[in-house]
């Protein structure tokens, strides 16, 4: 497997942790989480998804440097 494939794959099996993690540990959470995203601006929605992708593309740069 190409290495680029292979850190793909190992980038979606620690998403997939992390959500079954916390779909163990506090099952409420993610429908409080829906329910207050459902209720927020489109606005602020489209703000905290930017800030999300540069703090993910900072961790990679970071990790990967």
């Amino acid at each position: 497997m190409p290495e680029g494939l292979t850190d793909l794959v190992a980038a979606i099996g620690l998403v997939l942790v992390i959500e079954g993690l916390m779909l163990a540990v506090a099952p409420g959470m993610p429908k409080r989480l829906v329910a207050a995203l459902a209720e927020m601006a489109e606005q602020r929605l489209r703000l905290l998804g930017l800030v999300a992708l540069a703090a993910g593309v900072a961790v990679v740069w970071l990790a990967r440097r």
